[in-house]
């Protein structure tokens, strides 16, 4: 009985054993594969965020890039309209095309403090088409060119820096601390420019009949 008895115990104790280790190994490879299941999770989601920031900066150039050739463009049609060309038109044209359709795609995704930048730029940008579609017209050329010339070289390309400078803030490129009140001045001054040039465009129409 003693001999039986210590038979059957060392036999449960080894079937327990390799009952025992079975169960543990099967714990150990769920918590492994949860592990490894984590750890995709984690690559995916940093994946699509690197992505994610990759769009918006692709998104943010070529904003940058649009804004800068719509302002160019322009200038350089005032100064081909000053030697009595016309050839640079159809590139300002072209210009303000690629801006508003960069514009209508980043209204969907800029933060509201860029979008103001953005916005204020784009309206300011219009008036400067203005100004060049209506030189011709002008009663006083050498004053609109000299206006014009102003317009592009100082509040205008000011305008344009802003835009830059507040997409690499927002991208965290560049970071200054007094950028917020340095954005709010200078937003302040380009609308103010901008609106005081519309006044100036306004009142030549209105003494150019057929002028729109």
């Amino acid at each position: 009985m003693t001999t039986l008895a210590v038979a059957l115990i060392s036999v449960g104790g080894t079937l327990g054993g390799t009952l025992g280790g079975a169960v543990l190994s099967q714990r150990a490879s769920r918590a492994q594969a949860a592990e490894q299941n984590q750890r995709a999770d984690r690559e995916r989601a940093e994946e699509r965020a690197d992505q994610a920031l990759q769009a918006k900066r692709d998104l943010y150039a070529l904003l940058n890039t649009t804004a800068r050739a719509y302002r160019i463009a322009a200038r350089d049609a005032v100064r081909a309209a000053e030697r009595g060309e016309s050839s640079e038109l159809a590139v300002l044209d072209a210009a303000k095309d690629a801006w508003a359709d960069q514009y209508a795609q980043a209204q969907m995704a800029l933060p509201k403090d860029v979008l103001e930048v953005a916005s204020t730029l784009n309206r300011a940008l219009g008036v400067g088409y203005l100004v060049v579609k209506q030189l011709p017209s002008s009663s006083d050329l050498d004053g609109a060119y000299a206006r014009a010339k102003t317009w592009f070289s100082g509040s205008m390309s000011d305008g344009v820096y802003l835009l830059r400078v507040a997409l690499r803030h927002d991208l965290g490129v560049e970071v200054n601390a007094n950028f917020e009140q340095a954005r709010m001045q200078m937003l302040a001054t380009l609308d103010s420019s901008r609106k005081h040039l519309e006044r100036l465009l306004a009142a030549e129409r209105i003494h150019v009949p057929g002028v729109n």
